[in-house]
């Protein structure tokens, strides 16, 4: 037990008490300098000027405590995390001041594949929906893998981003996420202690924001925040030996919002990147539930498929996934049409 408070708890407690510190400070300097977020509309439901650098506290609270760990090495592997987290940091701040267009931050998002794949970053296989494998590495051929990347951490990251509409729902689903893949890395038949620690770090500087970002909140993720959580789930699920099925099944909700949202968006012809209000979240508010039902909501169905994927075996992950995102898929068409109540902003 002992051993196991200091690989893992001490930790997360250090990442938690960076990230709360920094947020406590960041909200407290944009309090004094009056600062007013520059994103107003429908999307942006804050009745007043709110800070939207959350994700610095992140970042840096996730940076430092890998940087002081005694017990994780500094390989490749860390190095990807830790040069990703950089770049959004620097982007996602000039973003969260200065709005760029959906065009730049796509390319970010491709770079950021490029930069993780040339750091050594690699998906050897993944198993498909008919309980085979699908091998993305022959030999030395790895364009597989490239390609499959290419796809793969810009869906995960936009997933995120997107569902980053609503005081909470973000950050909840990313501590979830990870504290899922944790669990699984330290299961005997997988037993990766590196990957856990770094899962279980990500999971304390991401609830150390949460704590200033659940309604009301006082803080939000930003770009540079809700670019961070996806882009480290997303990397986690490859280094931790493909663990895709698995993120994919606890990320269902985001994952299957962002999918009908597009889909929408493509029938009306409208561009897949310029927002909208009809996200999953943004429809339950509008049948009339408060912020905290459509939270809790979230959190609620998040663990409940974070349960399956523990307990589900490898092959059968797919298959388990397409069940819950048809259950998901219909929930959306049936409860969550438009309706013309209001808004419930409390």
């Amino acid at each position: 037990m002992a051993e196991y408070t200091i690989m893992y708890v001490r930790p997360f407690l250090t990442a938690l008490c960076i990230s709360v510190i920094a947020c406590a400070a960041l909200f407290g300097v944009a309090r004094q300098m009056r600062y007013k977020d520059r994103r107003r509309g429908e999307r942006h439901r804050h009745g007043m000027g709110i800070s939207r650098f959350g994700g610095i506290a992140m970042i840096v609270a996730f940076c430092v405590t890998l940087a002081l760990d005694p017990l994780l090495v500094f390989d490749r592997t860390v190095w990807v995390f830790v040069v990703g987290a950089c770049t959004i940091l620097v982007f996602g701040v000039v973003d969260d001041v200065y709005p760029l267009s959906w065009r730049t931050q796509f390319f970010v998002q491709i770079a950021l594949v490029l930069v993780t794949f040339i750091f050594g970053a690699r998906i050897a296989f993944v198993t498909h929906p008919f309980g085979g494998i699908l091998p993305l590495v022959m030999g030395s051929i790895t364009l597989g893998s490239l390609l499959f990347m290419l796809v793969w951490m810009p869906v995960i990251m936009n997933a995120i981003n997107w569902a980053d509409g609503i005081d909470g729902v973000a950050g909840g689903v990313a501590v979830i996420a990870a504290v899922t893949i944790f669990v699984l890395a330290l299961r005997p038949n997988v037993l990766q202690p590196p990957i856990a620690i770094i899962a279980i770090v990500f999971a304390g500087a991401v609830m150390g924001f949460l704590l200033f970002n659940l309604p009301p909140a006082r803080i939000l993720a930003g770009t540079s925040g809700a670019f961070f959580m996806g882009y480290v789930l997303a990397v986690m699920a490859i280094v931790a030996g493909a663990k895709v099925g698995t993120t994919l099944m606890v990320l269902a909700v985001p994952l299957m919002d962002a999918a009908w949202v597009t889909i929408a968006r493509v029938r009306r012809h409208a561009s897949i990147f310029h927002g909208d209000v009809g996200h999953m979240h943004h429809r339950l508010l509008r049948r009339g539930w408060r912020v905290w039902q459509v939270v809790l909501f979230y959190y609620a169905v998040t663990a409940a498929c974070a349960m399956v994927a523990l307990t589900t075996v490898s092959q059968y992950k797919w298959g388990v996934f397409l069940l819950i995102g048809l259950g998901i898929t219909t929930f959306f068409l049936l409860y969550t049409r438009d309706s013309r109540s209001r808004i419930a902003l409390s």
